[in-house]
């Protein structure tokens, strides 16, 4: 149950600085309108007939103010990007250096090299000053110009860092990792009583932050996989008995493989860690393909990479860099175990494997992540200059908010196998409700 207190946000202090941005504009016509200090979005859009608690819940709406805290004149900005790629990642950053620098006239702006790691104090790269020269045309690149990296760095090296560069705004652009990270450092800079503003940008193509609608990357990561499946669905047409199982990413999230599922309409199977299945039995998955191959001749699997790791037999958990638990193969192990069913059926079946990670990940930033890449960023920026510190910008039904990093890091975002997206799903591939 999420309470009052969960979406307080934090402040440095009073905002006192008339921003240049009203100053600019508030004698125009055309301008636009400064949200107002008292300004909510609804927590709950559907108000329950219960009277829940949480039908009086709201999230502080995100956007430029009137007042700000930090005197752009007297700021330094640093930007870091942790974690995997992720489209979009470019274009995050080049918003932030125009909006910071245009908008509202900051002139010191630094990348932090390869994620937290840029923060040691012997680290091989230096960071580099942003300018809006220097990511003018960088919208147009996959990637991250400032690199990346997974793994902790001691928060007290960051914080020390971030002194010495007299560094009053830090943008950590990540996915949970980064921003259990994040808060870290935020409590090591209010034992040190630091007057640093830390503002989070979510980033994951698993779209699995909690209390953010969407993530940037996502639907750019949608699309790519969409056009995998597109082609596995050539290649299972144009042989008798051809199964081809696609690997998407999702490590605790199905998001990827149901809306890629979703966008193809033509995938026979959807498989997510969040909805559990048999291989044997006769709502199992050996049954369901049999029946597939015996309607249609061809079958095409989507497996999100968390899924089934029920059936591996290695058990000791290892994790990344960032923590996160890595996962087996399933794309391999269900191929093999596939395989050697339809053998066992007397079934002369082919077998085709995609598995897109990489390629999913790292392009350019379609039209849409373009877009909303831009207004987390600027949203990011009116938030750090105004002096509110460990929250990260959702988007929360189409509205920009600021959510608390405590209350991200304590909760998850799974889909909900009794609800719409995952009911749509099953009505695309036919697949059984329960696949068990």
């Amino acid at each position: 149950m999420i309470a009052d207190k969960d979406l307080l946000v934090d402040t440095l202090g009073a905002p006192e600085i008339t921003s240049p941005i009203y100053e600019r504009n508030k004698n125009s016509a055309s301008a636009y309108r400064m949200i107002e200090a008292d300004e909510k979005v609804r927590f709950r859009v559907e108000i329950i007939s219960s009277n829940s608690d949480e039908d009086n819940l709201y999230f502080e709406k995100a956007g430029p103010r009137e007042k700000i805290y930090f005197d752009p004149k007297k700021t330094t900005a640093a930007i870091v990007t942790c974690g995997g790629l992720c489209p979009g990642l470019n274009n995050v950053i080049r918003s932030l250096v125009y909006e910071l620098s245009i908008n509202y006239g900051v002139e010191n702006i630094l990348g932090f090299r390869y994620g937290y790691l840029g923060f040691e104090p012997n680290a091989a790269h230096k960071p580099m000053k942003l300018t809006c020269e220097d990511v003018k045309q960088i919208n147009f690149q996959g990637g991250s110009i400032l690199g990346s990296s997974r793994g902790p760095v001691d928060p007290k090296v960051i914080v020390d860092t971030l002194l010495k560069y007299k560094v009053n705004i830090l943008f950590t652009v990540g996915g949970d990792g980064t921003q259990r990270g994040a808060l870290k450092i935020t409590d090591e800079l209010n034992k040190r009583n630091a007057k640093v503003s830390l503002i989070g940008i979510p980033k994951t193509i698993d779209n699995d932050v909690p209390f953010v609608y969407r993530t940037f990357g996502f639907a750019t990561a949608v699309e790519q996989a969409q056009k995998v499946i597109e082609n596995a669905g050539v290649e299972a047409d144009s042989y008798l008995n051809c199964v081809s199982i696609v690997r998407l990413m999702g490590r605790d999230a199905g998001f990827i493989a149901a809306m890629a599922t979703l966008a193809a309409q033509q995938v026979d199977v959807c498989l997510i860690p969040e909805a559990s299945f048999t291989l044997e039995g006769e709502n199992g998955l050996y049954n369901y393909l049999l029946r597939r191959l015996k309607e249609k001749g061809s079958c095409i699997v989507v497996v999100a990479e968390g899924a089934g790791q029920e059936f591996f037999t290695n058990t000791a958990a290892q994790f990344d860099g960032s923590g996160n638990k890595l996962h087996n193969d399933i794309g391999v192990l269900l191929k093999d175990k596939l395989s050697s069913f339809c053998k066992e059926q007397g079934i002369a079946a082919n077998f085709r494997y995609f598995d897109p990670t990489y390629s999913v990940r790292s392009v350019p930033a379609n039209v849409a992540d373009n877009y909303f890449s831009d207004q987390l960023a600027r949203a990011a920026a009116h938030a750090g200059m105004q002096g509110k510190t460990n929250i990260i910008i959702g988007d929360w039904y189409n509205n920009l908010t600021h959510v608390p990093i405590p209350l991200v890091c304590a909760h998850k975002k799974r889909i909900n196998p009794k609800q719409e997206l995952w009911r749509n799903v099953l009505a695309v591939t036919g697949q059984p409700t329960d696949m068990k």
